[in-house]
């Protein structure tokens, strides 16, 4: 259903987040007085206590942070195509955010021309862009979507795409793996470990993998929409440094 598309124009993404810090008497007065506000819904809806339901805040831009970028594309080689995927990971927001903004930037020798997430729409491209503005950082022109029309947002998601006008329907990035025969991304650590993995355990590596995971299975996702066999393993290049 997507042919139009060319692969290679195509970068991939997933982010991983964490709230700013490791636990809810860890913020100032101000803050968790803006935190009470801020999940009143939530909280009263899952029946947690301010400090338990402090450890979801990784989900808001206003008290979360970004701690992994991965990203993945299609290149041609001899014999077909191969998926190289690299990360921007660590400890220091502002400066992952930097360098992929500058990925972003580098447009005289950028081949991409659209963004792909699963549901990025509502959650990695808003994101992205929430915690590069707090941190000083230009929207890079293929992220500030201000005053363009619907049809010049260079966005996929694989979420959306899946929906067909249905706005009621949500689908897992695991789900669709499964049912696509795409071994699944989810088979080590789920989202909702990785404030524990990344505070308690110090695990960046572990995060970096999972993240990787997440991307590739978002192309084959998108391979598949296109009626076009999944990328094997053995043509998934891992770029590090």
């Amino acid at each position: 259903m997507l042919n139009q598309f060319d692969l290679k124009e195509i970068l991939f993404l997933d982010i991983e987040t964490v709230p700013q810090k490791a636990e809810f008497d860890e913020l100032s007065e101000n803050q968790q007085k803006l935190w009470e506000e801020k999940s009143k819904f939530q909280r009263e809806k899952k029946e947690l206590s301010l400090a338990d339901s402090y450890h979801e805040a990784g989900i808001y831009a206003e008290f979360g942070k970004v701690i992994c970028i991965s990203v993945g594309y299609f290149a041609t080689k001899d014999l077909g195509q191969e998926f190289r995927v690299r990360s921007f990971v660590g400890h220091d927001e502002q400066l992952i955010l930097q360098e992929f903004a500058e990925l972003l930037n580098l447009s005289f020798n950028n081949p991409f021309r659209m963004l792909c997430a699963h549901n990025g729409k509502e959650f990695d491209f808003p994101y992205l862009c929430r915690r590069m503005l707090i941190n000083g950082i230009k929207l890079p022109k293929m992220l500030d979507i201000s005053g363009k029309k619907p049809w010049e947002i260079a966005h996929l998601d694989t979420m959306e795409l899946w929906k067909f006008g249905d706005y009621k329907h949500y689908t897992s990035i695991r789900l669709l793996a499964e049912i696509f025969s795409i071994p699944t991304p989810k088979d080590d650590i789920d989202g909702s470990q990785v404030r524990a993995i990344f505070y308690n355990d110090g695990d960046l590596s572990r995060i970096d993998k999972y993240c990787r995971k997440d991307v590739i299975t978002v192309a084959r996702v998108f391979q598949r929409y296109c009626v076009q066999d999944a990328i094997l393993e053995d043509d998934v290049i891992h770029v590090f440094g």
